[in-house]
């Protein structure tokens, strides 16, 4: 069907969102890189060509109409619409060229993801995959900018925004030095105990401390942190040197714990804190070919998956 002769340049549309959003049409023309007179023109030929008056023009400066509003509210929907059409345009050149790109945060990336990656090959040879590992946030924010094709984030909750499955699930599991006073212990400690002593744990935006803050908010307060550190080994390293306690993903400890440089200290009943390990896309943006292989490989590998 062949577009009617007064649609409107995306341009034009996104400059008009743009005044809806910053206020003013000056600061709409800062954001897109424009002068004022420019985007002013911009806005004027947008009005010829609906027949519409969109914005009030004053002394103090341009306002939306009522009508402008109403644009701006069908603006942002073809806006999207053609986000979700150029997103799956680069997803299908990605796919054309054999290549797949696909963020982890780091428990994901070390201990699950090359696995999936194996089986992955062994399906289509051809594949080069790219992989980016960060902690849960930046993972979530890669996949939002369409750096990403895929996620896979580890936390309590999905992202918001976000289509979401979860594919697997580890244990967190509460570790301490052999020296530390708990590392003998023999009653279980309960989450008030755990909540008042200051813990090692990873940085904001960490999967992992936002499963621990999830935990720890049951109890009435909770100590701060003794130290925030951006990465697994270096949390090992300090609870090691007999620093603190850290509650760590078992998958993360594992041959420390078989070699007794460090000891898991036990939970009371009814305090089994999980984490579930999620794939996270673009809702407008679902995954296909390679990276839908990806997803069910994953989901085979791990729990019985479950959309959300």
């Amino acid at each position: 069907m062949p577009l009617p002769d007064r649609t409107p340049e995306l341009k034009a549309l996104d400059l008009l969102v743009s005044v809806a959003e910053c206020g003013s049409l000056g600061q709409a023309a800062r954001r897109h890189g424009i002068s004022q007179p420019a985007a002013s023109m911009r806005v004027t030929a947008l009005e010829r060509q609906l027949g519409l008056v969109l914005l009030d023009r004053g002394t103090t400066g341009s306002r939306l109409t009522a009508t402008g509003a109403t644009v701006v509210d069908w603006a942002r929907q073809v806006l999207d619409a053609a986000g979700a059409l150029l997103s799956g345009v680069r997803a299908l050149h990605a796919d054309q060229r054999g290549r797949l790109t696909v963020a982890a945060s780091v428990t994901i990336a070390e201990h699950r993801v090359p696995h999936w990656l194996i089986s992955l090959h062994n399906q289509a040879p051809q594949m080069a995959v790219a992989l980016r590992v960060g902690n849960s946030q930046q993972v979530t924010e890669l996949v939002r900018g369409q750096e990403a094709r895929l996620g896979f984030v580890e936390g309590p909750s999905a992202p918001t925004g976000l289509r979401s499955r979860s594919v697997d699930s580890d244990e967190l599991v509460v570790v301490v030095a052999p020296g530390h006073r708990w590392a003998k212990r023999r009653r279980p400690l309960t989450v008030e105990e755990l909540a008042a002593v200051p813990l090692i744990t990873r940085e904001p935006g960490s999967g992992t401390r936002e499963a621990i803050w999830e935990l720890l908010r049951t109890a009435d307060r909770h100590a701060e942190p003794a130290a925030e550190l951006g990465s697994t080994a270096a949390i090992k390293a300090a609870v090691g040197a007999g620093e603190a306690p850290a509650v760590m993903s078992r998958l993360d400890v594992a041959a420390e714990l078989r070699e007794r440089r460090l000891v898991a200290v036990s939970l009371a009943d009814g305090v089994a804190p999980r984490r579930q390990f999620r794939a996270i896309w673009l809702p407008e943006n679902p995954p296909s070919g390679p990276s839908a292989a990806l997803l069910a490989i994953a989901g085979r590998f791990g729990t019985a998956a479950v959309d959300r």
